[in-house]
């Protein structure tokens, strides 16, 4: 039926009533008259089909200024409309919101104001919002929800037994009934903990984003039948690579060691072995541990807390590729030459025995240093091959169009109540980069290895960036008189990284290259192989890290079914090709959940550490400029708002210039531009920081 009416609407360039629709396409019942309002209501929601306020519909694309996509709310109040077709995001004012809500699917009118595209939104198409969190407060024994999320303009009326909730609960909420725009009924189905205990802010940031904190009992009766070592019977049929030397590169508080690597150097060749533990052999269809690692998707990172995909009795434990002890792995062994080319490769199931638990850091003395610390001296020799392998393979790449944006990321240091103490950036050195060359060659070999096959596989895929959005970025670059080689840049990987390489000196390298990262398309799982643009690479996938992906441990079951127990038969391969699209779809949701999650762990955490530094002085860049003001980040990545309330004289947004101007002309705060701030406020519980700029530069 969907297509069927899309199909007429193409035809005609005017509004039609439900009946001319229904007489266009001969439809003679009752019941056809009823699933044609169902069905264009289906379209509608889908922002395919547009409904006047007479009554008629017109297809959304022939409407010129109705736009459909996701309410992004900012901390600030306004918002902007995530367009489901890719397009640029289009900034909606506090005041244009009309009763949307964070996440809601939108219709939004879009005008022009001041030269730039604003919106009003005129039709919430889907709102998904079924369970929040908040915080108790009771007064005269009635309990009140304080939600966590501010950006939810809503209220919440609870309705369940209360005997067990106090002042300061921190509660996850199902939302039952929906009373108006604003008003719904909520039911309290779990206490997250109380507002005074330790890490009860990541707790309460991990439950908003459907991160279970605890594993079902299920599970952990599962977990009675896992052993604790490997079994002389689950090493039938595996290869024995326990005499070989193969060791693991991880931080310094890694637990859930997943890959494990060895070498050899021939005189035209490497071979690189890649061993990954075998977490398919564990945890398989029909186990509750199987329905849980799903449902997960991915472990979360919340500051220096995992919450895990699989049990510490897997992550920590059986699976875990811990030194001395023999464990179950998928390898994949790698003839690769001189110039980076895997000629010859094998994967196989093996048993292995990782000779040592190295880490980054002693890794890179030896790589970077020369110096060999104690308990790495028979490895030496086996690392400086590894790192001259890894810097070929580099060089494949980047001839391929590996795009590096060496984007720094902050990492939060915590005290033992939880508190943060100190924020760092990640520094990404020798030995980091090198297990990232050998898992990224690996992934590819396993990838083209299954799209060779043609058969159903999940792929990581990362779609060419749209050319307006390119555009608009080259557009930037000349508002802010950057002067690079536009000549034929299209949207290859080999221009984006020729556009990174002109802009690598730049003072704003870091502003400019993350605004590059967000014109791009994002990563996904999915089952058509379209490539990965950012690697530069036609066939990708997840396979090295099975006990944090679930998308990894479901390579290694397809590894399992089609290599090893060779079942490619049709019920087999009919099976997967109705089954893997969704768990690549779920797997790509619950990875945005993590991020997301991790983002604002982040904000939260570095609003906490200013709180102690009120009155402080910093240099910082301004990295976003809006019409309420601009946004300042500091060397250690923390970023506040300096609100144009707060500066000297009168300023005027010149969104042309990407800067705030003075009336007299005589100041302009531009993007880029280094600035002497004073922290004048930080809030947690909103994750905000306030700056204001010092009279010097006022």
């Amino acid at each position: 039926m969907k297509d069927r009416i899309v199909e007429y609407l193409e035809t005609i360039d005017k509004a039609r009533t439900l009946m001319e629709i229904n007489d266009a396409l001969n439809l003679s019942s009752v019941d056809d008259l009823q699933n044609l309002q169902n069905t264009l209501e289906e379209l509608i929601k889908e922002g395919i089909v547009h409904e006047t306020k007479k009554s008629k519909y017109i297809l959304m694309k022939n409407c010129a200024s109705l736009h459909t996509g996701k309410i992004d709310i900012a901390k600030s109040g306004y918002a902007f409309l995530m367009q489901d077709n890719g397009e640029n995001d289009i900034f909606i004012s506090k005041d244009n919101l009309n009763g949307a809500i964070e996440g809601d699917t939108a219709l939004v009118d879009v005008f022009t104001r001041n030269g730039k595209q604003e919106g009003t939104v005129i039709k919430i198409l889907d709102r998904k919002l079924k369970n929040i969190v908040g915080e108790i407060l009771f007064e005269d024994g009635i309990p009140s929800l304080i939600l966590e999320d501010k950006r939810l303009n809503i209220e919440v009326i609870l309705k369940n037994n209360f005997a067990n909730l106090v002042d300061g609960h921190k509660v996850l909420v199902e939302l039952t009934k929906q009373i108006d725009d604003k008003k719904f009924i909520g039911t309290v189905i779990k206490i997250i903990g109380h507002k005074n205990d330790p890490d009860i802010d990541i707790l309460t940031i991990a439950s908003k984003y459907g991160i279970e904190l605890d594993f079902s009992e299920d599970v952990k009766k599962e977990l009675l039948n896992i052993p604790e070592k490997v079994l002389d019977k689950d090493k039938i049929g595996r290869t024995d690579l326990t005499k070989e030397v193969i060791f693991t590169i991880d931080g310094d508080d890694t637990k859930d060691i997943d890959d494990a690597i060895s070498i050899e150097k021939y005189n035209d060749y490497y071979k690189l072995g890649v061993h990954i533990a075998d977490v398919s052999y564990y945890v398989k269809p029909n186990m509750h541990l199987y329905d849980e690692a799903y449902a997960r998707g991915t472990s979360s990172y919340l500051a220096d807390k995992v919450l895990p995909m699989l049990p510490h009795e897997l992550s920590n434990g059986i699976c875990s590729l811990n030194p001395g002890v023999e464990r179950l792995a998928i390898s994949c062994v790698m003839d690769i030459d001189l110039e980076g080319n895997v000629k010859n490769y094998d994967i196989f199931p093996s048993v292995i025995k990782s000779r040592k638990q190295m880490t980054y850091k002693c890794v890179n003395k030896i790589l970077e240093e020369g110096i060999i610390p104690e308990g790495y001296d028979e490895f030496s020799d086996k690392l400086l091959t590894m790192q001259e392998l890894a810097h070929i393979l580099r060089k494949r790449k980047i001839k391929k169009g590996y795009i590096e944006f060496d984007i720094p990321e902050a990492k939060i240091i915590q005290d033992e109540t939880g508190k943060c103490t100190q924020i760092i950036k990640r520094e990404q050195h020798e030995g980091e980069k090198l297990i990232e060359d050998f898992m990224i060659a690996a992934n590819e070999t396993i990838a083209t290895h299954f799209y060779n096959l043609d058969l159903p596989f999940i792929y990581r895929v990362h779609g060419v960036p749209k050319p307006e959005k390119i555009s608009d970025f080259l557009n930037l670059l000349k508002i802010l008189n950057i002067n690079v080689s536009t000549k034929g840049i299209e949207t290859s990987p080999r221009d984006m990284q020729k556009l990174l390489n002109e802009l690598k000196d730049h003072k704003d390298f870091e502003i400019l290259s993350s605004m590059l990262l967000r014109s791009m398309q994002k990563a996904i799982y999915s089952t058509d192989n379209i490539g990965h643009f950012g690697l530069g690479l036609k066939n990708y996938t997840h396979f090295t890290s099975p006990i944090r992906r679930f998308p990894d441990t479901t390579v290694h079951g397809l590894i399992r079914t089609y290599l090893f127990d060779k079942k490619i038969d049709r019920e087999t391969v009919d099976y997967y090709s109705k089954t893997l699209v969704a768990i690549a779809e779920h797997s790509s949701e619950r990875e945005e959940a993590a991020v997301n999650a991790e983002r604002e762990v982040v904000d939260m955490k570095m609003a906490e550490y200013m709180m102690d530094h009120i009155d402080e002085e910093y240099e910082g860049v301004i990295t976003t400029v809006t019409n309420f003001g601009f946004f300042v980040e500091l060397p250690n990545l923390v970023e506040g708002l300096v609100h144009i309330s707060t500066l000297n004289g009168y300023f005027n947004y010149v969104p042309e210039l990407l800067a705030l101007v003075s009336n007299d002309k005589k100041k302009i705060y531009q993007l880029g531009d280094t600035v002497k701030i004073k922290v004048v406020d930080a809030n947690k519980e909103m994750a905000m920081i306030d700056f204001e700029v010092q009279d010097g530069d006022n």
